[in-house]
């Protein structure tokens, strides 16, 4: 049997940071504020729109006005999802060995459906992607089990032959939890101050290029 590799999305496949700090950056446009540089927003980028806000407006979700600005990013993201964000160098070259070997892989991401599926498609992932699960498919986002397990099974295999990349604590968590071994992308959108040493990750890559010597040691011993 073959084995299934599953990647988070945003930071760890797709570099969508550029648009993600353009639509916070927005936010402060509207509210007459210069823009933040990109390399203050981008470690809090996997962080959604409750990360993206508190460092660009300062806004909690207890705010008054918290609401509202949430709303007005998610729209203003979804209407320039796809202007500058790409695929990290070397991504499509690893799928597609990914594919060569016989092998599955997929993706599991907390940003929900209506978000996600328009940046896949524009990336061509849609094509050869055994899965995609999104943060409202299942009942439950990272760092639960649930979306990781209901990947695996949407894609036909058991967790045990199953391996996750991701650049977030949650991802490594959610990985464990499900009963797969996890790579921590550590070149990612980490937090601030965050030290991937101590996510207890089966295997850490550094860059993209080296995400697959990471990975085959992780995959099951007949594979090997």
């Amino acid at each position: 049997m073959s084995a299934l590799i599953l990647f988070d999305f945003d930071g760890t496949l797709a570099d969508t940071a550029p648009d993600l700090v353009a639509a916070a950056n927005r936010q402060r446009t509207r509210r007459g504020m210069e823009p933040l540089p990109y390399e203050e927003l981008r470690p809090v980028a996997s962080q959604g729109a409750r990360g993206l806000l508190r460092v660009a407006l300062g806004f909690l979700p207890d705010h008054p006005d918290y609401e509202a600005a949430r709303l007005q990013f998610l729209a203003d993201y979804a209407a320039g999802s796809t202007q500058h964000s790409r695929l990290f160098p070397g991504i499509a070259e690893l799928l597609a060995g990914i594919r060569e070997r016989g092998l599955a892989w997929g993706i599991v991401t907390n940003k929900v459906t209506h978000l996600t599926l328009p940046i896949v498609e524009f990336l061509g992932l849609d094509e050869h992607s055994a899965t995609v699960v999104c943060g409202d498919t299942t009942a439950h986002a990272k760092p639960h089990p649930l979306p990781l397990q209901h990947a695996a099974q949407q894609a036909g295999f058991p967790t045990n032959r199953c391996v996750y990349v991701g650049d977030d604590l949650r991802d490594i968590q959610a990985a464990h939890a499900a009963g797969m071994p996890a790579v921590a992308a550590a070149y990612g959108y980490l937090g601030q101050d965050e030290d991937v040493t101590t996510w207890a990750a089966d295997a850490t890559a550094q860059a993209p290029d080296e995400l697959w010597a990471a990975i085959e040691p992780l995959l099951p011993s007949d594979l090997h």
